[in-house]
C-alpha cells in the first residue's frame, strides 16, 4: 500500500551502502565522507565494518604514500607491493611498512626479507628502470611518488628467463580549502620475454579530478594503451620504457587538455536548448501567443 511503512534496512544493506559511499569517494576525501557516513549509519559497530572492508580497497585503487618512519622515503600503498596483512614493500629501500589503512599512516616499519625481493638479475633491471622513472617523475609530476616492483619472475636467475615489472606513478593535489582535489595515476606492467628478445608494454592510466565550490563536478577519465621494444641491456631498457612512458602520458594529457579546452563550444554547447530556426530568442515571458493547436489545424488544412 502506499501508506504503508518502508521496511528498516538490514545490516548487511547497511554496511554495503557505507561501504559504496567509502569506495567512490573522490580523490583525498575519504575521510570528510566517512564522518558524514558514521554520523548517518549512527552504529559504531556497522561503521566500523565497513570501514575496514572500504579503507583498503580505497587506500590500494588511489595508490596513496604514506610517509614511512624515519625519513627513509614514502611508500606506496598498492596491490603490487601488497604482503601479508597491513605490510606493504617499498623496493627502492628494501623496506616493508605496516600500515594502519583507516587512519592512512605508517606505523612500523621493517627490513625486507630475501625471499620478499628479487633476484640479483631482475634487480638490476628493476634498479634501472627505477632511477629513470625517478628522474622522468621528478620532471613530470610535482609531489608525485612512483615505484617500480617486480610482479613476475623474481625468481629469475640470469639470460634465458622471462619477468615483469610493474612502474606505478601516483600524483595527487589535494586543495579542499580552495575546494579542489585531484589525482593522477598510471599503471605499467612491463613484459620480458628473453625467448623473442621482446618487450611488451601494457599502460592505464586514470585521472580524477572534484571541484565543489558552488557545485559539484568530477572527472574520472580512463586510457589504456600498449607498446613494444627489443629487449637490450638494463640500462638501455631503462631509458627505451621511461621514453616510451614519456611519450604515451604526454599524449593522453595533451588530448585531455585539448577535449576540455573545447567544451564550451561542442559537448556544452550541445546540452543547452539551440536557437529556433528564426534565430529569435523564445518568449518564455509571453507564452500565450502560441497555440500548438491553433498551428497544428493551420499546417494540416483542417475545418477549411
Amino acid at each position: 500500500m502506499a501508506d504503508e511503512e518502508e521496511a528498516e534496512l538490514s545490516e548487511k544493506q547497511k554496511i554495503d551502502i557505507a561501504k559504496w559511499f567509502l569506495l567512490n569517494s573522490p580523490p583525498g576525501e575519504i575521510q570528510f565522507v566517512a564522518k558524514d557516513v558514521k554520523a548517518v549509519v549512527n552504529d559504531d559497530v556497522l561503521y566500523e565494518e565497513a570501514a575496514s572492508e572500504a579503507f583498503p580497497l580505497y587506500n590500494k585503487s588511489h595508490m596513496i604514500s604514506l610517509e614511512m618512519p624515519g625519513g627513509i622515503g614514502e611508500v606506496l600503498v598498492t596491490s603490487f607491493g601488497e604482503l601479508e596483512g597491513t605490510e606493504f614493500l617499498d623496493p627502492r629501500t628494501a623496506q616493508v611498512a605496516v600500515v594502519d589503512h583507516i587512519k592512512q599512516v605508517c606505523t612500523d616499519v621493517r627490513p625486507a626479507l630475501d625471499e620478499e625481493l628479487p633476484s640479483a638479475y631482475v634487480e638490476e633491471f628493476r634498479c634501472a628502470l627505477d632511477a629513470e622513472i625517478l628522474r622522468y617523475v621528478g620532471e613530470a609530476y610535482p609531489k608525485g611518488v612512483c615505484s617500480v616492483y617486480c610482479g613476475n619472475g623474481k625468481d629469475a636467475e640470469g639470460p634465458g628467463s622471462d619477468f615483469e615489472l610493474v612502474v606505478v606513478i601516483s600524483a595527487a593535489r589535494h586543495s579542499p580549502q580552495n575546494f579542489c582535489n585531484g589525482s593522477w595515476r598510471s599503471v605499467w606492467i612491463i613484459e620480458f620475454k628473453d625467448d623473442v628478445q621482446i618487450l611488451e608494454l601494457k599502460g592505464k592510466l586514470q585521472v580524477g579530478a572534484h571541484y565543489f565550490e558552488e557545485g559539484n563536478v568530477q572527472l574520472d577519465a580512463k586510457h589504456e594503451c600498449k607498446d613494444s621494444t627489443i629487449f637490450q641491456s638494463s640500462e638501455d631498457c631503462a631509458i627505451t620504457i621511461g621514453n616510451i612512458i614519456r611519450q604515451h602520458e604526454a599524449e593522453y594529457l595533451a588530448s585531455l587538455e585539448a577535449s576540455y579546452s573545447n567544451l564550451p563550444d561542442t559537448t556544452f554547447k550541445d546540452l543547452r536548448r539551440k536557437l529556433p530556426v528564426t534565430r529569435t530568442l523564445f518568449p518564455w515571458q509571453n507564452t500565450l501567443q502560441f497555440s500548438l493547436t491553433r498551428d497544428i489545424t493551420k499546417e494540416l488544412g483542417i475545418g477549411k
